[in-house]
């Protein structure tokens, strides 16, 4: 599950914290039967993945497994590196992974299901499904259909808390989870494709409604039990198979190249969107399913022409624009490939699948944001689109130069202020190319098509990301479709003037409640060694300023504290950081108290003060109302 981001910033810091080299690159010859879709014989795949792997395990990755599968039958099936690197215990082909955002798969094929059953409507509103007044954030009138669901178009903001835990105490029903951690929606149906996780747990929900099952039941039952995939599980918390627990890999962080920090396992109220437990053999069972032999049907619809609709494209940004098929992410290899990646804390897995060539992959590992193997290998195996590049003038690239934000973001909330901080930012590089660059990673396109750029340099992180779109309307960028996800222009509140601005006037705020105090403290000491006294009125403004400074020093420990805490750990309960909220409740209530006294006290007194005296009264005063108003504006007080 893409995790998001910010929910994105942890994951991208995790992401460039390690040394990542460059996949390779491989455009394919098509495929046969005896090759990958990029060409790689079938007898030569175990020596080019050993050699591949070699590179990260151990290195940038604690461990992964690998399943390969070609027309039906499994083709290779090795496990790389640890499952416990403290234990030394290998990974092997029993070994289970948490499956992250492929899980979503499941919940899409239940909905296909009850379609083809004629139970759900993929064009009707979603809110005939849901008990009444379900949803109470929703912004606009418009109809929000299944197939908005399924496209990451129903406009939801990417709301940050309660998504996942790191203990299965925590763990609700999916109705309170969807409850409790329900976002505003921010954008029309259909008009911005922005990843959603509660969509997706929004739509298994709706499959219980229908069902009377629990998703976990229902996916068990309608998915698993078809498939054979006896090692494999939604139920959030894992109870009900405590023999997948014994055989389930320890997640890690990276610390560094070689290094690896122990991570949590993800225990989920919405835990359709990314809870899922399996072994890398059973989700190669899960691909299968949608590659059918010819002549031969699939275990999970009655009809052929339900898996041929699922299969079939549903959204595209743009003409040649690796679009969605039904909850499926296209991607530009030689073949149509359809699939999924995901990501936990501490897990990083792919699944890719080339119907006509009856070809898949499925890579899971037990290392946070991971893209040598998840995303360099894959892409080694799948080969290269060749997509028709246009003769003639094409668009101009400088007119894309910018900086965009993630249209999958937090609205409300202190969590807004996140995704202002890894603002993707596009350059010119040269005659129809382009540079962008993203919290440290850089990758280069070349425009092939009028506004449709391919990757064509930069490291594996990126490799998500491999072709992008750009919607120009009057010369001026409307967006930018990045995948699983479009970058939006910076709106008029939020520009980079202001963004600038806001930054300098943070530094100064933060520097100055951080240094004042370490100041009026060495004043204090040299004042009363020097016996130097004040008189009763001085002495009341002098305390009052002092408390107003230490009240605005609190205010910023309390911020600070608060931001690191989300950055080190985004799986948290709002409950959690509510206390911080209030207390920044308080102690600008506080300030407020001070800063009416302070005014009120000196008309009354009129002390004489020098001119340097005065702005000791006046700077934390200022400082403190430019503090309060970041933290309106940047929404710290919700």
């Amino acid at each position: 599950m893409l995790r998001k981001g910010f929910a994105l910033i942890f994951t991208i810091v995790l992401m460039i914290s390690g040394s990542l080299t460059a996949s390779a690159e491989i455009k394919g010859t098509g495929g046969t039967a005896g090759t990958t879709p990029s060409g790689i014989p079938l007898s030569n795949l175990e020596p080019f993945v050993d050699d591949y792997v070699k590179n990260y395990i151990g290195k940038t990755s604690a461990g992964a497994s690998i399943v390969i599968v070609k027309d039906g039958d499994i083709v290779l099936s090795k496990g790389y590196g640890y499952a416990d690197v403290e234990k030394q215990i290998p990974v092997t082909p029993e070994t289970v992974f948490e499956w992250g955002s492929i899980s979503k798969l499941v919940v899409w094929t239940s909905v296909m299901q009850l379609v083809e059953q004629g139970k759900l409507d993929l064009n009707a509103d979603i809110r005939t499904y849901l008990p009444d007044a379900f949803l109470t954030k929703l912004k606009y009138e418009d109809p929000i259909t299944m197939l908005n669901l399924m496209n990451h178009n129903a406009g939801f903001e990417e709301y940050m808390f309660d998504m996942a835990y790191q203990t299965p105490e925590k763990v609700r029903t999916l109705e309170e989870g969807l409850l409790l951690a329900q976002p505003a929606q921010i954008y029309k149906p259909g008009e911005v494709v922005a990843y959603s996780n509660y969509g997706n747990s929004l739509a298994a929900y709706i499959v219980e409604r229908i069902s009377g099952q629990t998703f976990y039941e229902y996916a068990a039952e309608h998915v698993f039990a078809k498939l054979g995939m006896n090692h494999s599980t939604a139920n959030p918390t894992v109870a009900d198979r405590p023999d997948l627990l014994a055989h389930k890999a320890q997640g890690y962080l990276l610390a560094g190249e070689g290094a690896f920090t122990r991570g949590s396992w993800n225990y989920m109220s919405m835990y359709p969107n990314g809870g899922n437990n399996g072994t890398a053999e059973d989700l190669a069972q899960f691909a299968m399913a949608f590659m059918p032999a010819a002549e031969a049907s699939t275990p999970l619809f009655d009809q052929p022409d339900t898996l041929s609709e699922m299969l079939t494209q549903s959204y595209a940004a743009g003409e040649n624009m690796p679009g969605i098929a039904h909850g499926f992410w296209e991607y530009p290899g030689v073949h149509k490939t359809l699939g999924h990646g995901g990501n936990t804390i501490a897990f990083s897995t792919n699944l890719q699948l080339v119907p006509e060539e009856h070809f898949a992959v499925v890579i899971m590992t037990n290392q946070s944001a991971e893209a040598g193997i998840v995303h360099g290998l894959t892409k080694a195996l799948l080969g290269k689109q060749e997509a028709a590049a246009v003769s003639g003038n094409l668009p101009d690239a400088a007119e894309l130069e910018g900086s965009y934000v993630a249209a999958r973001r937090p609205a409300k909330g202190f969590m807004n202020l996140y995704p202002y901080l890894t603002l993707l930012k596009v350059e010119p590089a040269g005659e129809d190319q382009i540079r962008i660059s993203l919290a440290g990673m850089t990758a280069d396109y070349k425009q092939i098509q009028p506004h449709l750029y391919e990757k064509t340099g930069g490291g594996p992180a990126l490799d998500m990301w491999p072709m992008l779109h750009f919607q120009v309307s009057g010369g001026k960028v409307q967006s930018i479709y990045a995948y699983t996800t479009e970058y939006l222009p910076l709106t008029a509140g939020k520009t980079m003037p202001v963004l600038i601005v806001s930054a300098i006037l943070a530094v100064v705020s933060v520097l100055y409640f951080i240094m004042a105090p370490l100041v009026l403290l060495v004043r204090a000491i040299l004042n009363k060694r020097r016996r130097i006294t004040r008189s009763a009125p001085l002495s009341v403004i002098h305390n009052i300023v002092v408390g107003l400074t230490l009240t605005g020093t609190g205010m910023v420990v309390n911020n600070l504290l608060l931001a690191f805490r989300m950055l080190s750990n985004n799986e948290r309960a709002y409950s959690e950081v509510f206390p911080q909220i209030i207390l920044n409740y308080v102690l600008t209530g506080v300030a407020a108290v001070l800063m009416v006294a302070l005014p009120l006290y000196w008309q009354k007194k009129k002390p004489a003060l020098s001119a340097s005296q005065k702005w000791f009264v006046r700077l934390p005063v200022i400082i403190m109302i430019i503090f309060v108003g970041l933290l309106v504006f940047w929404q710290f007080y919700s």
